[in-house]
């Protein structure tokens, strides 16, 4: 049971870092998984010379689809970087607001120390 705001603070903290850490753990394996993605430029490599074979062969509707699947897969690798990304400045974010959360509890209040008295 939660007995203070203190520890309903610090419960929201630890559910933030929670959420950032998992949300930095998600966009690092984005953002490996489109760098390693190979595939991804092969059929676009594989579709470009497809595509120079149908002009020269003059089929219009093969370079048509061709460019077609090259725009949807530089879109689709774009789209996927830019959501590892925003991923990224999303944990940044919670864990700036972890921090500002838990200030409280780090750093001590400053005291002033009375002429003639001692610290404890």
């Amino acid at each position: 049971m939660v007995n203070s705001g203190n520890q309903i603070l610090l419960i929201i903290a630890i559910a933030i870092f929670i959420m950032g850490l998992c949300s930095l753990i998600l966009s690092i394996i984005i953002l490996a998984r489109t760098a390693m993605s190979r595939n991804i430029q092969a059929i676009a490599d594989s579709t470009t010379k497809l595509a120079d074979k149908g002009i020269t062969d003059g089929v219009s509707g093969l370079v048509g689809n061709a460019s077609l699947l090259i725009s949807s897969l530089n879109d689709l690798s774009k789209s996927n970087t830019g959501i590892g990304i925003f991923l990224v400045f999303l944990s940044l974010v919670l864990f700036a607001a972890t921090y500002f959360f838990l200030k409280p509890f780090i750093t001590p209040p400053y005291h002033k120390q009375r002429k003639g008295t001692k610290w404890l």
